[in-house]
């Protein structure tokens, strides 16, 4: 995929892009399909929050290298540079978008006309509209040709693209249909995750698996008090603590670029090589345009002068090298003191420790040492997470299973830069932050006592803890 000619031929950004049932039990019962939020919150903090730009303190080169590697992250790859066959965006930053690149799904849905573009003849699925988040899909357990499960279960947990490149001028031959939404729907055996926020992914990449156990130590007994465990989710081969993705399934943004681009964008890739065929009708031989990997090092370019790096190096790696340099939210108010630090926020800041909130929602881990200066000399991850995994009960439970991450478990969501998303929990079934704070509780959640201090509360401070949350 990645050669000379096609880098000058890509797209180098994405543009305005406005364009199962009670038969299936207790596994099902947990998240019926959610229709999109029509209504979109505003942006709440008001701070100049860094968000989409470079870490503080890079070097020279490296604030280079960060705008060479958004370059790919924002880039729109051809069907024959790799993209396809099946897809759900045609660009990391498609879905990345709000506030910034690299941010989270953007007001407005810009997979409504991605589905279609260069001749694509897509059908959009119901759960995709255009005020409503980018959702991927993903089926609790495997289905025949026509969408219905087979039984005895079997779980599938995978995503199943939305759309494929039928239709599209640069695929002629390529005839493929998209999966059976509508069936699984309605067997409430489909179940969604929105995009996840990357900015300070570097400095998570850079925490110590030490410092996360540690400080899980430290709060046991508090934690015991209110029913609260949690465990990591830890890598099947090294055992130590992965903590990307949304049950904290890959271990690096090394791992989370590769499966990514493979899996939204369809690019087989050096880390996921083989081409994905997930639906039960075989992908026919027209639909293959490229060898594998369609994204790989460009070893032969190395025997031309004055080779720059980013014309050598994989895309994977370009992508999590923009991830890496990407600066942490900024909260409204530092240290909770000045101008912009108001009273409610302070006192909101008071609350969310004392109803336990901050029992999950770490409010900073250390960050350890990290071959970028920029990263380690951060010292502090103001992330608002544990970075574990904890059950959130049958309301949230999506029945899908990750690596030691069950049906209903997710890693804790980190909070920094929650005052400038539109869409809140793991399928962005809301956009109202108080609404989001009560789901938390359901039948075998974690937070149910949490939450019930959260009902407790006097209304001033119940308002007072969400303008601390927006000016994350």
């Amino acid at each position: 995929m990645n050669n000379a000619t096609t880098r000058n031929t890509r797209t180098t950004h994405f543009g305005n892009a406005k364009k199962i049932a009670a038969l299936l039990g207790l596994f099902l019962s947990g998240s019926a399909v959610l229709l999109a939020q029509t209504a979109t919150a505003p942006q709440q903090n008001t701070s100049t929050s860094r968000a989409g730009q470079p870490l503080p303190g890079l070097k020279a080169e490296e604030v280079s290298l960060f705008n060479a590697t958004k370059e790919t992250f924002q880039a729109v790859d051809s069907v024959q540079e790799g993209f396809g066959p099946r897809f759900n965006a045609s660009s990391c930053a498609m879905c990345h978008a709000h506030p910034a690149i690299g941010g989270s799904s953007p007001p407005f849905n810009p997979l409504m006309s991605a589905a279609n573009a260069n001749g694509a003849r897509n059908s959009i699925p119901s759960f995709i509209t255009a005020s409503g988040p980018i959702r991927e899909a993903r089926f609790k357990f495997v289905v025949d040709a026509q969408g219905k499960a087979i039984m005895p279960l079997q779980r599938d947990g995978g995503v199943h693209a939305l759309f494929t490149i039928t239709g599209r001028a640069d695929a002629p031959g390529c005839i493929l249909t998209q999966p059976p939404f509508a069936v699984a729907a309605a067997q409430n055996n489909l179940t969604f995750r929105i995009p996840t926020p990357t900015f300070g992914a570097g400095l998570i990449e850079a925490i110590t698996d030490d410092t996360i156990l540690n400080s899980f130590a430290a709060t046991k007994a508090a934690r015991i008090q209110v029913g609260i465990t949690g465990h990591p989710n830890r890598n099947g081969n090294d055992g130590t603590i992965n903590r990307f993705g949304w049950k904290a399934q890959n271990k690096s943004l090394l791992v989370f670029s590769g499966e990514a681009y493979a899996v939204e964008q369809g690019v087989t890739n050096e880390l996921f090589p083989n081409e994905r065929d997930t639906e039960v009708t075989p992908m026919p031989k027209s639909c293959y345009f490229n060898g594998v990997s369609e994204d790989h090092t460009e070893v032969e370019l190395l025997a031309q002068p004055n080779t720059a790096f980013a014309e050598v190096s994989n895309d994977i790696v370009k992508l999590s090298l923009f991830m890496r340099y990407l600066a942490p939210p900024a909260p409204q108010c530092n240290s909770f003191q000045g101008s912009n630090c108001s009273a409610d926020i302070r006192r909101g800041r008071a609350v969310f420790e004392q109803t336990g909130c901050a029992l999950c929602h770490t409010p900073a881990l250390a960050v350890g040492p990290s071959p970028i200066a920029a990263v380690t000399n951060q010292r502090t991850a103001q992330l608002f997470s544990d970075l574990l995994v904890h059950r959130m009960g049958a309301g949230l439970a999506d029945g899908i299973t990750q690596g030691q991450a069950g049906d209903d478990e997710f890693r804790t969501a980190p909070l920094w830069g929650l005052g400038q998303r539109v869409f809140f929990l793991h399928d962005g079934r809301t956009n109202n932050l108080e609404e989001a704070i009560k789901l938390h509780a359901s039948v075998g959640s974690e937070a149910n006592q949490v939450i019930g201090h959260y009902h407790s509360l006097p209304r001033n401070d119940k308002q007072a803890l969400i303008e601390f949350l927006k000016s994350l």
